[in-house]
């Protein structure tokens, strides 16, 4: 019966292809050829003495003869050809000229490390299948390989496969090496559990020092709380640059953002007073107005309409006469990419109280504002994050349900099939196709359980469940209970009577995602957004994250109503 060679046979065979140092046998001389074996009679006649004497005599000669005229003419090829330098190079001998080349010894030296190196890695993979074919109730062989150390011993030969590329190119360099060439051998591996992305060494801030009396009213309308922070984030940027301290909106026209955000921690990591709310703001003032209006969006104005404005002014709010800084913008669609150089000249005046109006669509320095930790210059991680509650709860919940590794999934729905169908390239797909993008991020990640936030219907939550199968075992998507007083994972949130709240809830979900060691978004989300900016900051970004399905289209689109 046949079997499959061993490691042992592959070695024998390798050897047989190797050429060893043998001597070969003598070869037969004429003498024992010419003799007659188990004594059989020659047939020859014997010829007299004398004659074979000569014979023999006139032979010799002319076997030196054309001994000699072979070589003669051998010596005259070998130097009309070019003398050593026709000589194949394995059988050249090395002359002086060779021998003092610093190149070709170099080459040689490289050659030679890389040999080595290709034995120690041969030795090494050999000692690693070993391991991996090993029974384990033979107490005589090594114990069978785990999966970790699988993982460094390959992880290792890659490595010792870089140095044998660096030592067969160290000889082709010349001078100081490039460092794309360095970066061509890197190679960017997500490792066990898709390792998380390293922080930027330099980010490029800028200083917050608001003048005194000097004040930014944050004024944020569209869209939810997600879209509202994104706009107070671009606040904050816009009051660094105008030297003003930002005052957050009221809960009245606006989100409670003391329930979600830890203003304090944005005072403390900037070292002092730049942001306060507007019931500190209100008083210090007897009245309050704002003493300029110079909006950003052009139509319809700072993106106020008259509910708004209604809002503003039951608060007791003043307001001076409306104005817009780039009044042509309003015929256009899409709003044009602004800098530095525009924002402040524009926005730059001796008003006390100044207001800009929403900055949701303002499309400045984004790569200035999305950057790891943002572009002010602070001492902690990340300026907007979720209040001390919020973390704490989002902490106790992974303890209790998620465990140090999982996947975290924001699968958006509502609302989102007609809202990804009107563009481009729809980013609503059907339920089996999203299973099998979320198997490949389960595949790399190696995690037992993914955290499911999501606005879908239970139908669709219950067939994604039934398809999210691997290696014959179904991942849980697991999500968050309702509240039972018997669980105290989020005991601190209803101590404070701010548990069940929609907005708080939400923030919980961003914090429990943006803690995952993988994060799976939805493409067009700001809740997703919000999410990979956290990420950003917190430094948790892994090698895996990405958009569910990125750089696919959905494998079926439904016409247009």
């Amino acid at each position: 019966m046949d079997r499959e060679p061993s490691v042992s046979d592959e070695d024998d065979d390798l050897e047989t292809l190797v050429p060893q140092n043998h001597t070969k046998p003598p070869s037969p001389s004429p003498r024992s050829r010419s003799r007659v074996p188990f004594g059989v009679t020659s047939l020859r006649p014997a010829l007299p003495s004398s004659a074979a004497s000569f014979g023999r005599s006139l032979w010799s000669r002319r076997s030196l003869l054309i001994c000699v005229a072979l070589a003669v003419i051998v010596i005259i090829l070998f130097f009309s050809l070019g003398g050593a330098s026709s000589l194949p190079a394995s059988i050249r001998l090395p002359s002086a000229s060779s021998a003092a080349d610093p190149a070709a010894s170099r080459m040689r030296e490289a050659e030679l490390h890389a040999l080595y190196l290709l034995r120690s890695q041969r030795s090494g993979l050999v000692s690693l299948f070993n391991r991996t074919t090993a029974a384990p109730t033979n107490t005589s062989t090594p114990t069978p390989v785990s999966l970790s150390d699988l993982q460094a011993a390959l992880l290792s030969q890659i490595k010792i496969n870089r140095e044998i590329q660096e030592a067969l190119l160290s000889t082709h360099h010349s001078g100081v090496r490039n460092a794309t060439e360095d970066d061509a051998l890197d190679l960017d591996l997500p490792g066990p559990g898709c390792r998380r992305k390293d922080l930027p060494y330099n980010r490029r801030t800028i200083e917050w020092n608001p003048k005194k009396n000097r004040y930014l009213f944050a004024i944020c309308i569209s869209g939810q709380m997600s879209n509202h922070l994104i706009c107070l984030e671009k606040h904050m940027f816009f009051a660094a640059l105008l030297g003003r301290t930002l005052v957050v909106p009221s809960q009245k026209v606006d989100y409670n953002y003391d329930e979600v955000l830890d203003i304090n921690n944005i005072n403390a990591c900037i070292g002092r007073k730049v942001v306060i709310t507007y019931e500190e703001f209100a008083e210090t003032r007897k009245k309050v107005n704002i003493d300029q209006f110079i909006c950003y969006t052009a139509s319809p104005p700072c993106y106020m309409d008259e509910d708004h404005i209604k809002k503003l002014k039951g608060l007791g709010i003043s307001m001076g006469k409306i104005e817009t800084a780039w009044p042509e913008d309003a015929k256009l669609k899409v709003p044009k990419k602004r800098y530095v150089a525009d924002i402040t000249p524009k926005f730059t005046t001796d008003a006390e109280v100044l207001a800009i109006g929403e900055l949701f669509f303002a499309d400045v320095e984004e790569e200035w504002l999305m950057q790891p930790g943002g572009p002010l210059a602070h001492k902690c991680k990340t300026l907007i994050q979720p209040s001390r509650l919020i973390m704490l709860t989002a902490e106790r919940f992974v303890q209790t349900f998620l465990g140090g590794n999982y996947i975290a999934l924001h699968f958006r729905r509502h609302g989102f099939l007609k809202f990804c169908n009107v563009k481009e390239k729809s980013c609503f797909f059907p339920i089996p196709q999203a299973a099998e993008c979320i198997l490949r991020i389960v595949e790399k990640a190696n995690a037992p359980v993914i955290y499911l936030s999501t606005d879908a219907a239970d139908s669709e939550t219950n067939l994604l469940q039934s398809l999210v199968v691997f290696s014959d075992r179904q991942v849980p998507l697991v999500r968050r209970p309702e509240h039972q007083s018997s669980e105290k994972w989020d005991a601190l949130l209803y101590r404070n009577h701010i548990g069940g709240d929609s907005q708080v809830e939400a923030m919980l979900d961003k914090t429990i995602c943006a803690l995952s060691n993988v994060f799976i978004g939805s493409s067009g989300s700001t809740f997703t957004e919000d999410i990979f900016r956290l990420r950003r900051g917190w430094g948790s970004t892994s090698y895996c994250d990405e958009y569910l399905c990125q750089g696919e289209l959905p494998n079926y689109i439904a016409e247009q109503d």
